[in-house]
Formats: structure tokens, C-alpha cells, sequence
């Protein structure tokens, strides 16, 4: 079965990123087409880039990176999971992306982002300029949560309405499709 990744991109204690990747993994999971696995930025904690080469002659030096590159390696897909800063993505997903190379090709990626009115479409946006350079593939297909505290209870998990359900659905189904089509190319290279 292929794998997906959830990647949380978010760091900030209390952050919203944790109840709503717990829902899109409940999801995925039971939609059945990937073994899910999530990658916790914040946990993961990689430094600041810190390797001496670059990432597309994988010479690393530290543990920390190929430990990172041995999970993104492992993955089909991926699903990101992020809020908006600023108009842009969060440090750490970037810093992430500029850790590996090889290790993201040709591999699909969608996004679930929240946020206030505009449910971290910016981020997403400017994510897809860096994962295209990548040689991912960002599918349409995306779940955005617009004024995501409403949707949040008393316990801080995400209660999802079916607009998000429907569309975390679309999101895996086209995952699954352009994985299997680009599983030749990542063969391949």
C-alpha cells in the first residue's frame, strides 16, 4: 500500500495545526488508500538548514537530516497541513523543503490549511511556488478551513462540517490517483 504523510507545519505552542491534522489523519486513515504516517515538524525539530552541501548531492552530515530524508524518502504523497504567517508559509515548512531534494520528486501533494477569512490560502500559494521546484505535484484539490476557531470544541478537537469532509475526500481520491500515475517517473529516477 502506498504511504502518506501528513506533515505539520507548525510549531507554535497551542497551535491549531494539532486537532486539525488529527482529523485529516482520521480521515485518510479511514478512506483506506494510503498507510499514513505523520511528520510533526514540531517534534521532528530540524535546526535551521545546517548542512555544509547541497541537498541534491546527499552528503549528509548530521543525523537529524537523514533521518528526515529516510521518512520523506519513505512516503507516496503528502498532505500538508498549515496556517498562514504573514502572508506566507511558516519557516519551518520551508525550512523543511530546503532540507532534502531527491526525496520529493515526483510525488503529489495537497494542502489543508486553516486560518481566519482566508483559511491560509496564501500560504498555500506560496508553498506550491517552492514544491513545483521540488518536482512535486500540488493537486487543485485542497481543504481550507476558513475562521477555523469556530470549528474547534471545548476540547479543542476539530468538529468538521460536511463542505471540509467532502473535500478532504476529493483530496484523497485525486491522492491516490496521481500517486499511482507518477509512481513510474519516481521508478525511474
Amino acid at each position: 500500500m502506498s504511504r502518506l504523510a501528513v506533515i505539520i507545519a507548525s510549531s507554535r505552542p497551542g497551535r491549531v495545526a494539532q486537532p486539525v491534522a488529527e482529523w485529516f489523519t482520521e480521515v485518510a486513515t479511514q478512506h483506506g488508500g494510503f498507510e499514513v504516517d505523520v511528520l510533526d515538524l514540531a517534534e521532528i525539530d530540524l535546526p535551521f538548514l545546517d548542512e555544509p552541501s547541497h541537498p541534491r548531492l546527499r552528503q549528509y552530515e548530521h543525523q537529524h537530516t537523514i533521518e528526515w530524508s529516510a521518512r520523506v524518502a519513505a512516503a507516496d504523497a503528502f498532505v500538508v497541513v498549515t496556517p498562514e504567517y504573514n502572508y506566507g508559509m511558516p519557516a519551518i515548512l520551508k525550512n523543511a523543503l530546503d532540507y532534502l531534494h531527491h526525496e520529493w520528486a515526483y510525488k503529489p501533494v495537497a494542502f489543508v490549511s486553516y486560518g481566519g477569512v482566508s483559511a491560509g490560502t496564501r500560504s498555500v500559494q506560496m508553498a506550491k511556488q517552492v514544491v513545483t521546484t521540488l518536482r512535486m505535484f500540488p493537486i487543485p484539490e485542497a481543504v481550507a478551513i476558513p475562521f477555523v476557531h469556530q470549528f474547534l470544541d471545548d476540547e479543542q478537537r476539530l468538529v468538521p462540517n460536511e463542505v471540509m469532509e467532502g473535500a478532504a475526500k476529493a483530496v484523497l481520491d485525486e491522492l491516490v490517483s496521481v500517486e499511482a500515475a507518477l509512481r513510474p517517473l519516481r521508478r525511474a529516477s
